[in-house]
């Protein structure tokens, strides 16, 4: 199979770069095209501690929307040469993620993970780990060295 389009899905973790370098590399080597997705939670309303709205959902929505197209826009320098769009989506990461990769024709899926074991994995549950047990195209996992976080 040739990897043409790779959905590269990111959170605001400090190891994101790191991700985005690999997967830039990967991206290259295949001549495919990338989009970046990052997944933000769902915006509510911003009560003040009377329980009036001081900041309404669609005001959180472009917020949120402004500050993550901000973060995939600093990823993108790692993607010279590669076709690359981004996108913002809110809600549930794995669903999202999924829905995305439909929507988007991915061929691979990217995702990081921090690489978490024991009860940490139990409790948290991964994102990464339920996107690889859910796709129904390959999804390539990176874990950035612990380096990669400063």
């Amino acid at each position: 199979m040739t990897t043409k389009r790779i959905l590269l899905a990111l959170d605001r973790s400090p190891r994101a770069d790191a991700v985005a370098a690999i997967a830039a590399d990967t991206a290259r080597g295949a001549h495919a095209t990338v989009r970046l997705l990052h997944v933000a939670p769902e915006p509510s309303e911003v009560h003040d501690a009377h329980g009036r709205v001081v900041v309404y959902a669609d005001q959180e929505t472009e917020s949120l929307r402004s500050e993550g197209r901000d973060f995939l826009r600093t990823l993108e320098v790692h993607f010279g040469g590669v076709p690359v769009e981004s996108v913002v989506r809110f809600g549930d990461p794995v669903a999202q993620i999924l829905d995305e990769a439909e929507v988007f024709g991915a061929d691979l899926i990217v995702v990081g993970t921090a690489g978490r074991s024991g009860i940490g994995r139990v409790l948290l549950g991964s994102v990464a780990e339920r996107v690889f047990g859910k796709a129904t195209v390959p999804v390539m996992l990176i874990r950035p060295p612990a380096t990669a976080a400063t």
